[in-house]
């Protein structure tokens, strides 16, 4: 095996190196919070074990954006999805995690499937497998293989990164995973997908027709809308997660279809700016959802439990763990100072541009696509008010979150490392931005070495060919004079009025962790706003003690699994009513299996002759 990878080239130009970087800022705290997220979960031997897969998981992904060959990028692309599969399986004492598992392989090999099937037709155009040969022969590739090798690339990478409608895989596979698994799955294994499509796209094909990337900008918007929508109703705080990594994605390529968009319609610099934002989009998640991860493991390892609902009160129970996870849900929420504010806005000022130099239908086009992605924001917001408010304030609602005690000091270590960063990456933004550009310009096929980026204009005023503006430094600096005009006020006018005193309690005499918001009380007003697409139902039941008094009432309201119920589930009763009818040519014949092989070489004889 080794000698196989050593007789091939790798390839270490801007844009693997800042994958491998992406890959090793996630794995390093994820490695070090596993110390003590394993201890006492599992025997010494399944702990050993654990700790081989994961780095073995770290090391395929690595080979995965490294590698300069087709074929060994898919053996690495198997070993990683094998490997992954495993760990998504370790705990095999939960029926949920068999099949979270068994969801998984499947539409990963269903990824692969269509992987395979793309580089197949590149290979009958360059007769070999190596990266730079088959970016040459693509040159004189026909217009119409170009967009059916597009359409398999896009439908096996987007598998893995769980793009809508296939990623149904997603919410069940990352809770399941040790929660350090669930990091490295969502902040680095998925991007490896995108780093598939800037990688054989963008530096191999090459952007051939206009549609390309309105195709994936749609794609992205509706994954960033669902993702964030079912993020919201979900009240194990894993799942939820889980599904803020599918709204994220869609944000990373919005950049990406941006930058495929300005690409055909020849415009450089916004071409570069784009993906400069969905590449900054893309380390700034890896980071945040690392840590929140990180967090939520934290919260099951002290309380035993995933559900919000039975959580609460943590806030004073595990200080540092809260503190983190605040950090993480207000740089996913697009908060400043933290780095989702920057890459977000970045995003949203790269449509801005974009509609201000194409014509008016295309202007409307992003027009919708962004106020649809500031709606993403918004929900995304609301949904981790939730997340941070249910499992963290109020009152414990259970004798799990009363008896919660902080976490040891290796998991600790994870979280602040990576907390740190969220203000690293937003603080650092210009330099940072600035490495991008040449890794935006490989995957592009465009020179920046005479492009400048200026980030000093609160209003924009894009001057192309010179200089594209950001404006995130000087709007900082107004969020901090309102804040010193807020502390001012503060000061003259509050200090020393303000009365503590109980939360008013409507004339009860003491509040309980009944009287609080619930995960599914506080998401009610969004199921209701989208219940043209979650369909939600309620279930009721009242035990009666007499004809006049209820003993007991039961109340529970669900939302419908769309693409579940829509697409899958018609597909799998498809497959199984296939596979009944297949039984009936399989009788155990051997004189019928021997027809059968005489008839298929008879069909091959003759396939063979046309050519």
């Amino acid at each position: 095996m080794l000698a196989f990878f050593t007789q091939h080239n790798f390839l270490f130009d801007p844009l693997a190196l800042f994958f491998l970087a992406v890959i090793g800022i996630v794995s390093l705290p994820s490695a070090v919070y596993s110390f003590s997220y394993l201890k006492g979960e599992y025997s010494a031997g399944k702990t050993r074990l654990a700790s081989c897969l994961m780095v073995a998981f770290i090391a395929a992904m690595a080979l995965v954006v490294s590698v300069s060959n087709v074929l060994v990028f898919l053996v690495c692309w198997e070993i990683m999805s094998l490997v992954s599969y495993f760990l998504v399986v370790f705990d095999t004492k939960h029926e949920k995690s068999i099949q979270a598992g068994m969801i998984y392989i499947i539409m990963t090999h269903v990824g692969t499937a269509f992987l395979i099937a793309a580089f197949m037709l590149m290979y009958t155009h360059a007769h070999s497998f190596d990266f730079l040969s088959i970016k040459n022969a693509c040159l004189t590739m026909p217009a119409q293989t170009k967009n059916i090798v597009f359409v398999l690339l896009l439908a096996g990478f987007g598998t893995k990164a769980g793009i809508v409608p296939l990623h149904i895989w997603l919410p069940y596979a990352h809770p399941q995973a040790p929660s350090h698994i669930s990091s490295l799955m969502s902040g680095v294994m998925i991007k490896t997908a995108v780093y598939g499509l800037l990688r054989f796209v963008l530096w191999t094909l090459g952007v051939q027709a206009f549609w390309w990337g309105p195709v994936v900008l749609v794609l992205a918007t509706i994954t960033c809308l669902v993702g964030i929508i079912y993020a919201l109703m979900e009240r194990d705080i894993k799942r939820l997660l889980a599904y803020s990594s599918v709204e994220n994605i869609g944000i990373i390529l919005l950049g990406v279809g941006l930058s495929m968009f300005f690409l055909y319609l020849n415009k450089p610099y916004l071409a570069v700016f784009a993906l400069i934002a969905g590449l900054f989009h893309l380390i700034n998640h890896a980071v945040f959802k690392g840590l929140l991860f990180l967090c939520a493991g934290s919260v099951y390892k002290a309380t035993g439990t995933r559900d919000m609902e039975k959580l609460g009160g943590l806030i004073r129970t595990m200080p540092r763990t809260a503190v983190y996870f605040l950090v993480g849900a207000m740089a996913i929420s697009a908060l400043p100072p933290f780095n989702g504010f920057v890459s977000e806005w970045m995003t949203l000022q790269a449509f801005f541009l974009g509609a201000l130099n194409v014509t008016a239908g295309v202007k409307l086009f992003l027009g919708i696509c962004a106020a649809l992605l500031a709606l993403t924001g918004g929900l995304a917001a609301a949904c981790f008010v939730k997340a941070f408010g249910i499992t963290f304030l109020a009152q414990p609602r259970s004798r799990y979150a009363k008896e919660a005690k902080e976490v040891p000091l290796p998991m600790r270590l994870g979280m602040f490392f990576l907390a740190l960063l969220t203000l690293v990456c937003s603080l650092g933004a210009v330099k940072i931005i600035r490495i991008l550009a040449a890794v935006a310009g490989v995957a592009c096929g465009i020179d920046t070495g005479g492009m400048s980026f200026s980030f000093n204009a609160f209003i924009l005023q894009p001057q192309l060919g010179q200089r594209v503006y950001l404006s995130a430094p000087l709007l900082a600096m107004a969020l901090a004079l309102f804040g010193l005009a807020g502390f001012i006020v503060y000061t003259v006018a509050g200090k020393g009025k303000a009365v503590s005193y109980r939360t008013w309690d409507c004339g009860y005499y003491k509040l309980d962790a009944r009287n609080e918001y619930t995960a599914t009380a506080f998401s009610k007003p969004f199921r209701i706003s989208f219940s043209f697409f979650l369909l939600p139902y309620r279930r009721t039941q009242k035990i009666w003690e007499s004809f006049y008094h209820v003993k007991s009432f039961t109340y529970e309201t669900h939302t419908t699994p769309v693409f579940r119920k829509y697409i899958y589930d018609p597909l799998l009763k498809l497959i199984f009513k296939s596979a009944v009818t297949m039984r009936r040519i399989q009788p155990g014949s051997i004189h019928l299996y021997l027809g059968y092989i005489f008839v298929t070489l008879l069909l091959l004889i003759v396939f063979m002759g046309q050519f």
